[in-house]
């Protein structure tokens, strides 16, 4: 599963990583905040937010608005 991550400015493109990347950073830390780009579908956020938790963690999934438009937002994930 390949996910995007937030762009760090508008106009760049979004860097792609994988759940086992992300579930090595958390197996270091514990806990983590990851942000995913918009370009990422809803469904697919559902099914990485249901991945972390079939192994066990606690997570909160949230759009982010950082303007007024409908398309200005990101995906926040909070994993415990």
């Amino acid at each position: 599963m390949e996910i995007l991550v937030a762009r760090e400015e508008l106009n760049s493109k979004p860097k792609k990583t994988t759940f086992e990347k992300l579930e090595q950073i958390l197996s270091k830390k514990g806990e983590e905040i990851f942000y995913f780009d918009r370009d990422n579908s809803h469904k697919t956020m559902i099914e990485l937010d249901d991945k972390f938790q079939s192994k066990r963690y606690n997570t909160h999934l949230r759009e982010v608005k950082y303007g007024l438009a409908d398309e200005e937002y990101i995906y926040e994930m909070h994993i415990l």
